[in-house]
């Protein structure tokens, strides 16, 4: 992969998470119309590229399970992060108190997120999960300033959670070429959770992120506009 786009990865989390300390006033209703767009994005490359790419191998029959359990592995994991991936701030984080199931569980949702693009490495994946980890790193950013840490340890966890993204890339390159442990057998399965969580973390975005559950006008064209960029890169792709 070219180094611009592990680049990209990184620095759109990055400066997602420090744009809060330029933030003077709410920004929330800004906020959810990029998750929409986003949401909307990234589900529309899941059904586009990644589940045709991951039902193509031998192993197809199997594939399924192994969406359903990532799908559940978000559920799980979101236990301990509160959804803070979906860009939803807390506002009940109280003290000098370091919310380390926020931190794990979001940067192994990252890495987990980075992992699909060692196959074929679509630049649309690459601008899904860098725009879906804007408002999340935005999130992440307001907790710990919100918990009383000083800038210094704000920036250091921020650059964690930027990484994990290309980090996932990295090793899931290993496991397709059979350098880490030759378990390339297995790729399209690792492929296959990855797909039930971004299924999970995408509808969700688009069923929570409005008052009710209603879609406004505005959501509306934000989620249109999400779908029409990723169907213009498939049809551009010659798919």
């Amino acid at each position: 992969m070219e180094i611009w786009k592990l680049c990209v990865l990184f620095f759109c989390a990055f400066l997602g998470g420090t744009a809060i300390f330029l933030v003077k006033s709410d920004k929330s209703k800004l906020l959810k119309l990029i998750l929409s767009f986003s949401g909307a994005y990234l589900f529309a490359i899941t059904v586009l590229h990644l589940i045709p790419d991951a039902f193509g191998g031998p192993d197809k029959s199997e594939i399924g399970i192994f969406i359903l359990v990532g799908f559940l592995l978000q559920v799980f994991l979101e236990q301990f992060s509160e959804g803070v991936e979906h860009g939803h701030i807390h506002k009940h984080h109280d003290g000098h108190v370091f919310p380390f199931g926020i931190m794990i569980s979001l940067c192994l949702h990252a890495f987990l997120e980075g992992m699909p693009l060692a196959k074929e490495q679509h630049n649309e994946l690459i601008f899904g999960i860098s725009l879906h980890h804007i408002p999340a790193a935005f999130a992440l950013g307001s907790i710990l300033m919100q918990n009383h840490f000083k800038k210094g340890s704000i920036i250091l966890y921020l650059i964690i959670f930027a990484i994990m993204a290309p980090l996932g890339f990295y090793v899931s390159m290993g496991l397709s070429n059979g350098s880490i442990g030759g378990v390339e057998a297995y790729f399209n399965k690792i492929m296959g959770v990855v797909i039930g969580i971004f299924l999970h973390i995408s509808t969700t975005i688009l069923f929570e992120s409005s008052a009710d559950h209603k879609i406004n006008l505005r959501k509306m064209i934000a989620v249109l506009l999400g779908i029409g960029v990723a169907l213009i890169g498939f049809f551009a792709g010659n798919h």
